[in-house]
């Protein structure tokens, strides 16, 4: 039983050596990065969609992708960023994998999520300014979550240096 043992911690420690791993500040600071950069991407596909439009008709709709950005970030993106930073900060190791920004049960859902806005702009028959609602909502909720682990960043800093 003792040699099974050995075998798994060799195992282990192999594993961590070759693992990505960072401070807290730097996972904070790449899952906020992320979190905003694919915010921007999304804005920016439905930007390019509604830009051919006549401001008529792509001001109301843009409007309405903003109104939809603030009850996704709101309802959904901004419970799921404090979740998250806060179980990050219950972590105990020195240096975390950079994928743990996000439960690894999550990942399925994100490559699902990506998969239909590939699909969904690629080759369903929805309109580019219906999707371009769709895509500011969860862009916007995107980006205004991913600044609650910026201000992680400063808040630990902060705390830090009134110590």
């Amino acid at each position: 039983m003792q040699r099974l043992s050995e075998r798994q911690n060799n195992f282990i420690n192999s594993i961590d050596r070759i693992r990505p791993a960072v401070r807290k500040p730097w996972l904070y600071f790449i899952a906020g990065l992320i979190w905003a950069g694919v915010g921007i991407m999304l804005v920016h596909y439905a930007y390019d969609w509604l830009r051919p439009l006549l401001s008529g008709h792509s001001v109301p709709t843009a409007l309405m992708g903003f109104v939809l950005a603030g009850l996704i970030y709101r309802f959904g993106f901004s419970r799921l960023a404090i979740k998250n930073i806060k179980r990050i900060q219950k972590l105990s190791r020195e240096k975390i994998c950079i994928f743990a920004f996000q439960r690894w049960s999550s990942y399925p859902l994100i490559v699902f999520m990506i998969s239909l806005g590939m699909y969904l702009r690629k080759f369903s028959g929805v309109s580019k300014p219906l999707l371009a609602v769709l895509y500011i909502g969860i862009g916007g909720g995107l980006f205004s979550a991913g600044m609650h682990y910026m201000v992680e960043i400063f808040r630990k800093e902060a705390n830090s240096s009134n110590v």
